[in-house]
């Protein structure tokens, strides 16, 4: 395990017990050195905490595809964690069949982050470039002990509390992408509205809804976890003494701050969500409305050769005697005809409009 920081929490100085309770270690490692010996990398977590983890959940760290689950054992706890995977690494990883999806959304990759919480001990199992566990490593490090005093910059108290303080961070990053998501999405909805020109980019749109989904069951995973990790620390932490009782609402304090901000992403997706499904159906609202407008113009221009299709189908009947047949002043008679039905036709339609705009302003 080459990627291993440990961490001893400082306390007030006044009591050496609370010190004690307060050192913990978090051993950081990836996927590849696991996979590379699974059995192995067993071993030595075994040597280092004397606990043993099961098969099921060696199997679980490893499956790069496990949706977010909170699996408590007799001696440790499992959460593993799907979360956005918004590194270099996942961008060069993109499937290649969604180059027509805009770039925010083709970074809404996932990869699995494994937490195992055993005896005074963190193990986190993450991808080879994680932000925010290079991040909080970084800041754990770098820590002063003058900073003590002020809460903002206190590290973690407990295994537990480390873990949450990082799911924290991992949903936060969803915010990276909430600007930009609403963003491609307006276009998108002046694209649909735009009467100049018609929408094709339906492929796009589709594999965005997709996206969208696929997020929303990522969120609804990530918050079932959450909750059932909240459940255990509810259920089995044991808060005999003050400073345990005060540790134990730490813990689900930062657990519903967890969750919380997960129900904000969940809520944002369905919107987005909402907002174009929405969209879509006033496109097709609007198409609607055109083609019901072209239909009756075509009607009215039908309706306006009815008129003068049936004077020329008279005059175009083989009788012998008929008016204005020999009549050198008959085809202007006939054209006259023509016009005058032509123009009480308009007629007609003018008071049929007024009188239905007028019905319309005596119904307001």
């Amino acid at each position: 395990m080459s990627n291993s920081s440990s961490t001893d929490l400082i306390g007030d100085g006044e009591n050496d017990i609370t010190q004690q309770a307060y050192r913990y270690v978090w051993l950081d490692v990836t996927h590849e050195e696991v996979a590379a010996d699974p059995d192995a990398w067993r071993s030595q977590i075994e040597e280092l905490t004397g606990i043993r983890i099961y098969d099921l959940h060696l199997k679980d760290i490893c499956n790069l595809n496990h949706p977010s689950n909170f699996d408590p054992a007799q001696d440790y706890e499992l959460v593993v964690f799907q979360k956005l995977a918004l590194n270099a690494e996942a961008q060069n990883t993109r499937d290649t069949s969604k180059k027509k999806m805009p770039a925010v959304l083709q970074r809404l990759q996932t990869q699995p982050v494994s937490f195992l919480l055993l005896d005074n001990t963190l193990v986190t199992v993450r991808a080879k470039h994680s932000r925010t566990i290079e991040g909080m490593r970084a800041r754990l490090q770098s820590y002063k002990p003058k900073d003590s005093y002020n809460l903002s910059s206190r590290l973690p108290a407990s295994p537990e509390d480390l873990m949450l303080r990082l799911l924290n961070l991992m949903v936060d990053q969803y915010l990276d992408l909430r600007q930009p998501l609403t963003t491609q999405l307006d276009r998108w909805q002046h694209a649909l509205l735009d009467p100049r020109k018609p929408f094709n980019n339906w492929v796009a749109l589709l594999d965005s809804r997709v996206e969208l989904r696929k997020l929303e069951h990522l969120c609804e995973e990530q918050y079932d976890a959450m909750q059932e990790l909240r459940d255990h620390f509810v259920d089995t932490y044991d808060a005999t003494s003050t400073e345990l009782s005060r540790a134990k609402d730490l813990l689900l304090v930062r657990t519903n701050d967890v969750m919380e901000h997960i129900n904000r992403v969940l809520n944002h997706t369905r919107r987005l969500e909402a907002s174009l499904e929405s969209s879509v159906q006033i496109h097709f609202a609007a198409v609607a409305h055109k083609t019901s407008e072209t239909m009756r113009l075509l009607t009215v221009i039908t309706a306006l050769f009815m008129p003068l299709t049936l004077i020329t189908g008279i005059f175009g009947m083989n009788f012998a005697k008929m008016p204005w047949i020999n009549d050198e002043t008959g085809f202007k008679w006939t054209i006259g005809l023509m016009g005058l039905s032509v123009f009480l036709f308009l007629i007609a339609l003018g008071l049929q409009s007024y009188f239905r705009n007028r019905d319309d302003r005596s119904d307001r």
